[in-house]
C-alpha cells in the first residue's frame, strides 16, 4: 500500500487541480477511502439510509456539506468520515485533492480528498445516515468493461453518467464521476 500511496500522492501534486466557482452551489468534501485486504488495495462506500436528505439510499463516499466551523474542504471531509464511520481524523493519511465536482441536481460543489484508513477498523456507523458501510477492490475501477456510460440530458444539456457495478451494487451518478476521475488521474486509464 505504501507504494500505492506514493503513486496516488505525487500524482495528485504533480498537476493543476481544477476549482469551480462556488455561485449558486453549497460546498461539500468527500473522502476516497482506501485501504489494504490481503495484500489488495480496496475503496470503502457508504449506502446512504432512505430517511437522509440527500442521496436516499445511493453508494457513496463517506462526507457531506461544509459546516460554518469548517476553515477548509479537508476539514469538511475528515469531520464527515468520523461522524458517519467514526474514524478519527488522525487515523486518516489524506494523499491529496481531486479536482472540485459539480453535483447541480442536489446542488452541492464537492471537493474530494483521496486517503488511507487503517483496517480493519471498529466503525462506529452513524445510522442515521448510513444503511451499510461496503468495498470493492480497486482493481473494479481500474477495470474498463466494468463502467459503462449513459448520456443524459440535465439543465437543457447532455452529459455522461457513468455507472460501475460490483456484485449487487451499482456505483453511479457523482460518486462514479469521482472515481473515474480518480482512476484517470492516479492511473491514467481515462
Amino acid at each position: 500500500m505504501t507504494d500505492l500511496a506514493d503513486l496516488i500522492r505525487r500524482r495528485l501534486a504533480d498537476r493543476p487541480r481544477r476549482t469551480i466557482d462556488t455561485a449558486g452551489l453549497r460546498r461539500a468534501a468527500v473522502l476516497i477511502p482506501l485501504f489494504s485486504e490481503d495484500g489488495e488495495p480496496h475503496v470503502l462506500f457508504t449506502r446512504r439510509t432512505d430517511t437522509v436528505q440527500d442521496h436516499k439510499g445511493q453508494i457513496s463516499f463517506p462526507g457531506g456539506a461544509t459546516d460554518p466551523d469548517d476553515p477548509d474542504a479537508m476539514t469538511t471531509a475528515l469531520r464527515e468520515t468520523d461522524e458517519e464511520l467514526g474514524i478519527p481524523r488522525d487515523k486518516v493519511l489524506v494523499l491529496g485533492a481531486l479536482d472540485d465536482v459539480d453535483a447541480t441536481v442536489s446542488g452541492f460543489l464537492i471537493t474530494p480528498f483521496a486517503g488511507i484508513i487503517p483496517h480493519p477498523f471498529p466503525f462506529r456507523v452513524n445510522a442515521a445516515e448510513i444503511a451499510e458501510v461496503l468495498s470493492a477492490p480497486l482493481s473494479v475501477f481500474r477495470d474498463p468493461s466494468g463502467m459503462r456510460v449513459e448520456r443524459r440530458e440535465r439543465a437543457g444539456r447532455r452529459i455522461d453518467v457513468y455507472f460501475y457495478t460490483y456484485g449487487a451494487y451499482e456505483i453511479w451518478g457523482v460518486t462514479a464521476r469521482i472515481m473515474k476521475s480518480f482512476i484517470d488521474t492516479v492511473f491514467g486509464e481515462g
